[in-house]
């Protein structure tokens, strides 16, 4: 499938019901089996594609995606890293409470994946939740050798399947954005061919105010970002319902 094709099917993934189905559904019915992880925009047009309801398992792109297509009120919120079990737990919850889709790139180094393994294994499931690969313990790629290039998204990769039950996922995320050729390379040999950057940042790497990140969710909350924040530093937990008004502004809401 070629690349505009890919991105577009990747931006009608969510429409109003298939956005809040869900952890709120999964109660009424059987478990899924894991699956395939694609990037989950968190909002589409309000008209998708006839037979699109949800993110569907496509052929991905060969290359990098470091944006979404110019469809109107599409956005993907992902969140990398995982540094604190609390902030991990939170984010769990608020992807439950509002539909909300989110895109996890975990370092599998944190134990807070594996101690929210089983808040986020449903989400996951069900295809709210997808997930990249960011390799295991967040190097630089290309200041390592081969082997330990493949080594870092082998046992991520590993990790990904036996803790959150993802299946597969063409999709990996260079630490620091640092990726070339070699990287690329060996990183679709282990079975992710695309590089999943970002063009909009909550800038929380590092530790903001609740007004800082807001103003970064105010700049980059707009049509076609792909959109980074972190799942390290508590600030982001205690603004999630105005990340959720900023969307309902945008047009971007579940």
């Amino acid at each position: 499938m070629e690349r505009r094709r890919f991105l577009l099917a990747l931006a009608a993934g969510l429409t109003g019901a298939a956005g809040l189905r869900g952890a709120r559904d999964l109660a009424a019915g059987p478990p899924v089996a894991p699956r395939a992880s694609v990037p989950a925009p968190i909002a589409t047009p309000a008209a998708a594609p006839a037979g699109v309801a949800g993110v569907v398992p496509v052929d991905p792109p060969v290359g990098v995606v470091s944006g979404l297509p110019g469809t109107p009120r599409a956005l993907a919120l992902t969140v990398d890293d995982g540094t604190s079990t609390e902030v991990v737990a939170a984010f769990a919850a608020f992807a439950a409470g509002s539909g909300v889709r989110l895109t996890l790139f975990p370092n599998g180094r944190y134990r807070s994946w594996t101690d929210n393994a089983a808040a986020l294994r449903p989400l996951v499931e069900s295809g709210q939740v997808a997930c990249g690969n960011h390799t295991w313990s967040h190097p630089d790629l290309t200041t390592l050798g081969d082997a330990a290039v493949a080594e870092e998204l082998r046992r991520n990769r590993d990790f990904l399947r036996t803790t959150l039950g993802v299946l597969d996922t063409p999709f990996y995320r260079p630490p620091y954005g640092a990726h070339d050729e070699r990287v690329d390379r060996i990183a679709a040999d282990l079975g992710h061919p695309t590089v999943a950057l970002w063009n909009g940042t909550l800038g929380d790497s590092r530790v903001l105010s609740a007004a800082q990140l807001l103003a970064a969710a105010r700049q980059w909350f707009t049509d076609q970002r792909i959109v980074v924040g972190h799942a390290n530093h508590p600030t982001v937990t205690t603004v999630y319902g105005d990340l959720l008004a900023l969307l309902a502004d945008a047009g971007c809401g579940p």
